[in-house]
């Protein structure tokens, strides 16, 4: 009797969240029943195709720069992420730092350059803390523009002056994320809104896009790359942003467009 009152008050749970406009699946990641899930982003400008390896194994194969790929699922425990290029047995670099990946959780690998330019990865970890009747969007950011190690970022209304505000992620590292991995996502409320990049401290943006409309229950990973598609073409401070869409969107990336 009491395996069916948990089902029946689940039931109920998932029916409110979808009529607030959530998902079911949205629901079992918060509740941490569903399995792990990890997608893949490709950010190496200039870059060959790759295959995405999970404990060996090709998961994704043949991915392009600027590629994101939807969330598949995973099994928990250990897991160690690797890329090559297309139909090659040379790993180009690889992670193992997920030990013991966690039901409910979502997990992004992403093939980067490192700061000189050579094949590197970065794997985030998002526990997805998200209130089950909570429908404001998720935004994380990620920096992968080895040209611009350090950044603020700022999500505000469109034509907001920035003087005065904090930025939204403040001190994003080159190949790391904000809130960091293993941290919940920040969350903000559907709307129109545009997003501008700054060197730490600074108030000069080194990038200011378009306005843009980011959903309720939206899902993104806002990730700044380096201007230009090959590596002859970058040049100090000058990037651009690729937001990986999750959640149950099956949205594909998309690049924001910049007005600075």
């Amino acid at each position: 009797m009491k395996i069916i009152r948990t089902v029946t008050a689940l039931a109920a749970v998932a029916a409110l969240v979808s009529a607030c406009g959530g998902s079911s699946d949205d629901v079992g990641k918060e509740l941490g029943l569903t399995q792990p899930q990890v997608h893949f982003i490709h950010a190496i400008p200039s870059g060959p195709n790759v295959d995405f390896y999970d404990n060996g194994k090709v998961l994704q194969p043949n991915l392009g720069y600027k590629a994101v790929t939807n969330f598949a699922n995973i099994g928990t425990g250990q897991h160690n992420f690797s890329y090559a290029a297309v139909d090659t047995a040379t790993t180009l670099a690889s992670d193992s730092s997920i030990s013991d990946a966690a039901k409910g959780h979502e997990y992004t690998v992403i093939a980067l350059p490192d700061a000189g330019f050579l094949p590197s990865i970065a794997v985030i970890d998002d526990p997805f803390d998200k209130g089950l009747l909570s429908g404001s969007a998720r935004v994380r950011g990620f920096n992968a523009s080895a040209n611009a190690q350090n950044l603020d970022l700022y999500l505000v209304a469109p034509g907001a002056d920035i003087g005065a505000v904090n930025p939204t992620m403040a001190s994003v590292a080159f190949k790391n994320a904000v809130p960091a991995t293993t941290q919940d996502s920040i969350y903000v409320s559907g709307g129109t809104y545009q997003l501008i990049a700054t060197l730490p401290g600074s108030k000069t943006p080194v990038y200011k896009s378009a306005s843009f409309d980011l959903a309720n229950n939206a899902d993104w990973l806002v990730t700044t790359l380096p201007a230009g598609n090959a590596l002859s073409q970058v040049v100090p401070n000058s990037i651009r942003v690729l937001v990986a869409q999750g959640g149950n969107t099956q949205q594909p990336a998309i690049e924001l467009p910049n007005t600075q």
